[in-house]
């Protein structure tokens, strides 16, 4: 029983959610993509070149906000395609002390268009942080079997 493509139409909302991001996660992710740039772990290098602290990587960013699609499509294997443009970077800042997270994803998503000839429907996120769009044009294709 999954989701059939006549049950759905352009404007649809698929739903929301909200990925808190600490520093732990930050550094967890470098682990795992091998990506140690120092702006995403260390203040002072940050700020020397130019950020208003540490960020989280684009590509942490971009996973947090299909993840939505995933959770929803029930197959991550469905997404065909997806793309996005970074606009703002997401500020982490640190917490660990406060034990709450330094920064918050919160991301929405509907149908933005059905394709019957293909079988897959595109996904229209909205991303933001702090108020901020941190993502435009975030979009999923996704193949509905």
């Amino acid at each position: 029983m999954g989701i059939a493509i006549a049950d759905l139409s352009v404007g649809q909302e698929i739903g929301t959610t909200t990925v808190e991001v600490t520093r732990q996660d930050l550094v967890k992710y470098a682990g795992a993509s091998g990506d140690f740039n120092p702006i995403h772990w260390n203040s002072d290098f940050a700020q020397s070149v130019g950020l208003p602290g540490v960020i989280a990587h684009g590509m942490f960013t971009m996973g947090a906000a299909v993840q939505l699609v995933t959770d929803w499509i029930g197959d991550p294997a469905a997404v065909v395609d997806y793309q996005t443009r970074f606009t703002k970077p997401v500020i982490v800042d640190d917490t660990t002390a406060l034990g709450t997270p330094g920064a918050v994803i919160e991301v929405a998503g509907k149908i933005g268009a059905i394709d019957l000839d293909n079988s897959t429907v595109r996904v229209d996120l909205t991303v933001l942080s702090a108020g901020q769009k941190v993502l435009v044009k975030a979009q999923a294709v996704v193949r509905i079997w």
